[in-house]
């Protein structure tokens, strides 16, 4: 991970995954952490963790995007190097108001990281590269 996140966060998403590597669960008192920390979005993001929604889309360049499949049922497309999600509640909440460091879609990007939940997909570059315009595409 990026140090774009706050120290404390990012401190946090390492004890999570050493935990889990050391044990096969999250202790609750990093759970209460990730509550304290991401507010709202800590619970959504186990739920999606859980359901296993969240993919790692790999070209053959090293290129990665990740997408989730949210509670809706609608893909977003997730950049964890910067830490964007396409959803609205991204745009709303991250970026307008700053009420939240990130939307339930990255936060579960990033527990899927520490936790070995990422499903897998290698696709061409043309493939990615269309990943990636549809995006813009509905949002212009």
């Amino acid at each position: 991970m990026d140090s774009t996140l706050p120290a404390v966060a990012e401190e946090l998403l390492k004890e999570i995954k050493k935990a889990f590597q050391e044990t096969s669960h999250v202790p609750d008192d990093l759970l209460l952490g990730l509550k304290f920390i991401f507010g709202p979005s800590a619970v959504p993001a186990l739920d999606l963790v859980d359901q296993r929604s969240v993919t790692r889309v790999v070209s053959p360049s090293g290129r990665t995007a990740y997408q989730v499949l949210g509670s809706s049922g609608k893909l977003y497309t997730c950049y964890s190097s910067c830490h964007f999600c396409t959803c609205p509640a991204f745009g709303f909440a991250v970026l307008q108001k700053s009420e939240s460091l990130l939307c339930k879609h990255i936060l579960a990007v990033y527990l899927s990281q520490a936790v070995g939940a990422c499903q897998e997909l290698t696709v061409s570059e043309e493939q990615l590269t269309s990943i990636l315009l549809a995006e813009e595409e509905d949002e212009g």
